[in-house]
């Protein structure tokens, strides 16, 4: 049998870009094509309780030897 080494990953959160009104959020595409070119891939959402988008959530591998 074969180890296979075990992928650690390093997570990022977002809060979405938000309009005038602080009610409605902004496109966030730039943003998340920025950290999509440097690894960061979209998994999840956090929500608010009532409904609405709190924050987004990204990871990548973590590199080997890299300090959080």
């Amino acid at each position: 049998m074969c180890a296979q080494a075990i992928t650690q990953w390093e997570y990022y959160s977002l809060r979405p870009p938000r309009e005038e009104t602080q009610k409605e959020a902004s496109d966030p595409t730039d943003k998340l094509n920025e950290l999509g070119a440097d690894g960061w891939e979209f998994v999840s959402t956090i929500e608010y309780e009532d409904g609405g988008t709190k924050y987004l959530v990204l990871k990548r591998p973590l590199e080997t030897g890299t300090e959080n």
